[in-house]
């Protein structure tokens, strides 16, 4: 196993599921991400998800970052992930492009194959060719983004090569390790994964390890690496109020997985905690549970969502606090701007 590298930038992430109307969702999310700034988190990321409501809110995700970056000034803002088959590469293309400048030079693109299958299928896409249709926009996408000939000589304008330096590709393979390592890539690894039908007692560590060392045997020598890890945690003053939320939110979860063919043995708030790989309870609480997680040494980036759990906004705006304040500086990051007033709440 490769040498450690300790953490040395923290993130926060969204995937806009508060139970409120598409603006509300949209207004919270904006005001964690400002408060995350307001408390020296480095960047923001925002997951993208077609047409269910309950998986998540945002279908436009530069959109949406377009808007955060004028309430913004220092925190990067990145997408986690851009489904890459169901997006028109140059248009994609385009909207990162005039993004980057709009926000100076702050977004990051996480980028995917992923999807649900019904979302494929709107699209006119059989998610069976997902992996094929992925490539080729991949391809698509970079060459626009670097401003070489697209047809012809039609370059896309504003062309922004500065970005290909800051692709990240999600992935839950050791394959997909590889080929974020060989195409110099950063890597992003899931806040959990699908067990092993032979090792379904693994940890996750153990499944995440051998996608990092995929990832550094491949990654050219003159690259640093950029390895992301997404983790659940719910911080909270007390942890009554932490299981309370994370019995209401990890079973919603359950019922919602079970339904895509995940099973679940119990109910039992602490075999889901364990099952969802979620770290949940008072500062102390989640420093012990996080101290278990033998990835954390090896990323350089670590990205913290309420998901499954999540509570109300009031209490994530709390979380964010307790994060950057107690439990980060514990995982090797220091603060890179002072913290600012709590942010108010509208409602």
């Amino acid at each position: 196993m490769p040498d450690t590298i300790l953490p040395k930038r923290l993130g926060f992430f969204t995937r806009l599921l508060e139970d409120a109307s598409p603006g509300d969702r949209y207004r919270f999310a904006t005001e964690q991400i400002v408060h995350a700034e307001a408390n020296g988190f480095d960047s923001a990321w925002i997951a993208q998800h077609h047409f269910h409501r309950d998986e998540g809110g945002l279908p436009s995700p530069l959109v949406f970052l377009a808007h955060v970056a004028a309430r913004t000034e220092r925190i990067r803002l990145g997408t986690g992930i851009i489904t890459l088959p169901l997006e028109h590469p140059i248009r994609a293309a385009e909207d990162a492009a005039v993004l980057d400048l709009l926000s100076g030079g702050r977004l990051e693109l996480g980028l995917g194959s992923g999807g649900t299958p019904s979302s494929f299928t709107a699209f006119g896409y059989d998610v069976k060719d997902k992996a094929t249709i992925y490539d080729k926009h991949l391809e698509t996408f970079r060459t626009a983004l670097s401003g070489s000939p697209l047809a012809g000589d039609t370059r896309l304008y504003p062309a922004a090569p500065q970005l290909l330096e800051r692709f990240w590709q999600a992935t839950f393979s050791v394959a997909g390790g590889a080929r974020a390592g060989k195409a110099g890539d950063g890597l992003m690894l899931s806040r959990t994964q699908p067990r092993p039908a032979e090792n379904l007692g693994a940890s996750l560590a153990d499944l995440q390890h051998p996608i990092i060392d995929a990832y550094l045997e491949n990654l050219p020598g003159e690259i640093a690496p950029r390895i992301t890890a997404s983790r659940t945690l719910f911080v909270a003053d007390s942890r009554d109020e932490a299981r309370h939320y994370a019995g209401i939110g990890l079973r919603k979860a359950a019922i919602g997985l079970a339904k895509s063919g995940h099973k679940f043995e119990s109910d039992d708030l602490d075999y889901l905690i364990a099952a969802t790989d979620t770290h949940v309870g008072t500062v102390d609480d989640v420093l012990e549970s996080l101290s278990r997680d033998s990835t954390l040494p090896r990323v350089t980036d670590i990205v913290f969502q309420v998901h499954s759990v999540d509570p109300p906004h009031e209490l994530t705006l709390r979380s964010i606090e307790l994060i950057a304040a107690h439990v980060a500086p514990q995982l090797g990051w220091a603060r890179s701007a002072k913290p600012a007033p709590r942010l108010s709440v509208v409602r």
